[in-house]
């Protein structure tokens, strides 16, 4: 299955203890507060946040050199599938036609931290979600280190200033309702990326994850909560690379979060199995 148009995703979680749930103040039943599309097939670059809003990246504004870092192959392969399923829904496709955007398999994803709010073992957590992004997808992810670079729904995807001479990195920062405001309430995470047009044809180059650091502190304290956090983590990496959610509940990325569903089944892994597959772009 697939879908147009690209949207910046927001989840939320109820807590979990002894496989009953349970309510508590400030977290729900996962779920999405979706806004109009934004389509792929608008000029330029566009960025995926939950109003659906785009902007156009054409004309004089700066881009990197083009093939930093490009291979001449895709420098990773998807995991084999166990099973496939159809249980997948992208968030935008390529204009005219069924395949998704994707990033370029031919070069690194570039990733950095900003840890203001971040739980204690929060690093490791984001270490095994990076890792079973890759398994799933083929993409190779390197971790640059630590920034100070706050969250932003008007985040630039070129800032030469900061990370000269590339794309911006995707950016997982831990935060809360006070420095992203729409993390407030019961929102445990934010997840999306920008993507740039070529020649008929679309490609993500850089994006974000927030996360709402107290309240998945209060999570991670709980009886499994850690594979409830890194569940967050995973499902908000997947919305980076091109995963929307769906109807399934046996699926990570059902916006309603079936207990004991805490990594990628079958058709998440579908999904971004075929996100891991996507063409190389050398004059990106």
């Amino acid at each position: 299955m697939s879908g147009r148009g690209g949207r910046r995703e927001r989840w939320t979680r109820r807590a979990t203890v002894v496989g009953v749930l349970v309510a508590l103040a400030g977290l729900a039943a996962w779920n999405l507060a979706q806004g109009d599309d934004a389509r792929a097939s608008a000029p330029g670059l566009g960025r995926l946040w939950g109003d659906g809003t785009s902007d156009s990246y054409a004309g004089g504004r700066p881009h990197p050199p083009a093939g930093v870092e490009a291979a001449a192959d895709p420098i990773g392969e998807p995991a084999p599938l166990v099973s496939r399923s159809d249980a997948y829904r992208f968030v935008q496709t390529q204009p005219g036609a069924d395949a998704p955007v994707a990033y370029d398999p031919c070069r690194p994803i570039h990733v950095v931290l900003n840890e203001r709010t971040a739980p204690l073992g929060g690093d490791l957590i984001v270490q095994e979600a990076l890792a079973a992004a890759s398994r799933a997808t083929g993409l190779q992810f390197v971790v640059d280190g630590p920034t100070d670079e706050a969250p932003s729904e008007a985040r630039e995807p070129y800032q030469p200033e900061r990370y000269p001479g590339r794309w911006a990195p995707v950016l997982i920062a831990w935060s809360d309702p006070t420095e992203t405001p729409r993390l407030a309430g019961d929102v445990a995470g934010l997840g999306g990326s920008s993507w740039l047009q070529r020649d008929g044809r679309a490609v993500y180059v850089s994006g974000s994850v927030e996360l709402d650091g107290p309240d998945l502190q209060v999570i991670l304290a709980r009886p499994g909560g850690r594979d409830e956090v890194r569940a967050v983590v995973e499902h908000e990496l997947a919305h980076v690379l091109g995963l929307d959610h769906v109807n399934d509940p046996s699926q990570l990325m059902n916006p309603e979060g079936a207990p004991g569903v805490t990594s990628y089944a079958d058709g998440d892994l579908t999904g971004l199995s075929e996100l891991g597959q996507g063409r190389c772009f050398p004059d990106i």
